[in-house]
């Protein structure tokens, strides 16, 4: 009598978390800076039990930070690093080719190999929003923008900024000030205040992790526009609102996936809608205002526009892209090295 074998099979589920993983994370300012830092502090630790991480803080780590790196590694036991400024580049790439089996991840960064990934959101896209509410709450048509070094990532949220301002008041002018610091509130006042003498600014912006720029604002009653972190608490008067970052998401995918073993290193630029980018609320938007904003994301999120469609021209008025046009992410990422129409740097 014929029959059928039924081959009962059970799937093991192993789980990645049981042992304990040690994290190393660096940054060249505090962890606790309500700013850029504190971003990053506040994602991993979120993740700490459901993932089983010891996480191991470092703080004003310098932009050569390979013996960081390597201390992380070897007396730390540390099998993730995390850099979290643009100037570790170099010294996370020897560090990723010397330790292949340590997994890299560089926040803001611009290179990728097999065992080390770059990544950044959109901010861009935040920075237009934020720049929309700017330009309709401005009076004198005169903006600030404190900002620590001109490389591609700044030039390009100032470029951003200004053109979500432009969008609501086209003559509108934003005044650059570099402050040749990512972290140090010494060099970002007086370049705030440099601004705020010389013109008839009433709304500033930043890309640098100081709060000085955003208390000289506060006692000289103008609006800011804050970055990295919302901090409305601080100035609830004067503080329009803020780009800020959510790395929870990012950080469970590739702590998870170094565990699973499925880690390959890449370039990651996240997009808006993901939820790694995004405005700050705000008890200072009208509702006109509110309004445009929605509209011009929805746009980013439907893909039907994006911050750099042409034509846009320079701010020395040569046509830098053509209209039916868009710049590539790789202009955006590495060779943004001009201004739009409409920015004027003081320095």
């Amino acid at each position: 009598m014929g029959g059928i074998l039924i081959i009962q099979r059970t799937q093991v589920d192993t789980d990645v978390t049981a042992q304990t993983t040690k994290v190393g994370i660096f940054t060249n300012g505090e962890f606790m800076d309500r700013s850029w830092g504190q971003t990053h502090y506040e994602a991993l630790e979120s993740l700490k039990e459901e993932l089983n991480l010891e996480i191991i803080y470092k703080e004003h780590a310098p932009g050569d930070c390979y013996a960081d790196i390597k201390e992380l590694i070897e007396k730390k036991g540390c099998r993730i690093i995390i850099g979290c400024s643009f100037d570790y580049g170099k010294a996370m790439q020897k560090a990723a080719a010397e330790y292949p089996h340590t997994y890299f991840l560089h926040a803001g960064g611009v290179y990728h190999q097999e065992n080390y990934s770059s990544f950044f959101g959109r901010m861009y896209q935040a920075r237009y929003l934020s720049g929309i509410v700017a330009g309709k709450k401005t009076k004198t048509g005169e903006l600030g923008f404190i900002a620590a070094f001109p490389n591609s990532q700044v030039i390009r949220g100032i470029n951003a900024f200004t053109l979500g301002v432009k969008s609501v008041r086209p003559d509108a002018v934003v005044h650059v000030s570099y402050c040749k610091s990512w972290t140090d509130d010494a060099p970002a006042l007086n370049s705030c205040r440099k601004l705020l003498d010389n013109f008839p600014i009433d709304v500033v912006t930043v890309h640098t992790n100081s709060m000085a720029p955003h208390q000289e604002a506060d006692s000289r009653g103008v609006w800011s526009v804050g970055y990295h972190r919302d901090n409305r608490d601080l100035f609830p008067n004067t503080y329009l609102l803020a780009c800020v970052w959510d790395w929870q998401i990012y950080y469970r995918e590739q702590i998870l996936n170094c565990l699973q073993g499925k880690f390959h290193g890449r370039q990651d630029w996240i997009d808006k809608e993901k939820g790694m980018v995004s405005l700050s609320p705000s008890p200072h938007l009208d509702m006109d205002t509110a309004i445009l904003v929605r509209e011009a994301s929805e746009k980013f999120n439907s893909r039907g526009f994006d911050v750099f469609y042409g034509p846009i021209k320079d701010n020395q008025g040569q046509l830098r892209i053509n209209a039916g046009e868009s710049m590539s992410d790789d202009e955006m990422l590495n060779g943004f090295d001009w201004y739009v129409e409409g920015v004027t740097v003081e320095d």
